[in-house]
């Protein structure tokens, strides 16, 4: 059996290992005080800290995305709604990070709030719903630029949804159908206008060459005569018939002219 003042040699050796040893991942920094005062950052690896004399906090340096609760805005139209937002921020200075603010999670979290009530409330409804790559670089460049001092870097802010009250989604889908409404008769009129040139156009053909007129009416008849009807009423020019009697008329005095020979 081991003498007991060397047991207790062992147990206040493991006690010093034990609170002198740390192990940081390849993710992780550990900002060392020692009485008080920061030495530096260290990891990732193996960290050996002098026991009473130095406290370390560590830091992780992984991309954070933090979601931001819903805010009530009233943009500058005096429409009141709500947006949320997710930001991604990481720590690139361990140092600043735990010296220059007290929880830079909590206070990034306050000031995306803050900011993005403010920018929300800086536009109007609709450049809030169509230009949104415009708010989530404005709302990037100004989270980016407060939180520079802490070490923290803003790398990307996304609005997530705009929620509307129930009557202005109403109406903005009464004005969505009015548009639609408004396409329609534009399209609906260029058709007509369109026709109507085709209309003219053909006018001038068959003012220019009557007979074409004729051939489309017999066109016409043929379409009809091969549907299923039983009896169809279709009005035939008279010119159709003028080459006939022409020819009769011709006839009857070639006729005339031999009887009186």
């Amino acid at each position: 059996m081991l003498p007991l003042p060397l047991i207790f040699i062992v147990v206040l050796v493991v006690i010093f290992l034990a609170s002198a040893l740390r192990i940081l991942n390849e993710y992780e920094r550990g900002v060392i005080f020692r009485l008080g005062r920061i030495i530096k950052a260290k990891g990732p690896g193996l960290i050996v800290l002098i026991p009473v004399v130095d406290r370390m906090v560590k830091v992780s340096l992984r991309l954070v995305a933090m979601d931001v609760p819903p805010q009530d805005v009233i943009t500058r139209d005096n429409v009141s709604v709500k947006v949320n937002a997710v930001i991604y921020f990481r720590v690139m200075d361990p140092t600043k990070a735990v010296i220059e603010v007290e929880n830079y999670l909590y206070a990034t979290s306050q000031l995306a709030q803050t900011t993005l009530r403010s920018v929300c409330g800086q536009a109007e409804l609709d450049e809030l719903l169509s230009d949104r790559e415009k708010i989530n670089r404005e709302l990037q460049e100004i989270l980016d630029k407060h939180t520079d001092p802490w070490g923290v870097k803003v790398s990307n802010v996304e609005v997530k949804h705009i929620d509307l009250p129930q009557d202005m989604q109403r109406a903005m889908a009464r004005q969505a159908e009015a548009e639609r409404e408004r396409r329609a008769k534009v399209i609906n009129a260029e058709g007509e206008h369109q026709a109507a040139d085709r209309l003219a156009e053909a006018a001038k053909v068959i003012a220019a060459h009557p007979v074409a007129l004729q051939l489309r009416y017999l066109q016409t008849l043929r379409e009809v005569a091969s549907e299923n009807n039983s009896t169809t009423l279709f009005p035939i020019p008279i010119d159709l018939f003028k080459p006939f009697l022409q020819l009769q008329e011709l006839l009857e005095q070639k006729r005339g002219e031999t009887s009186k020979t």
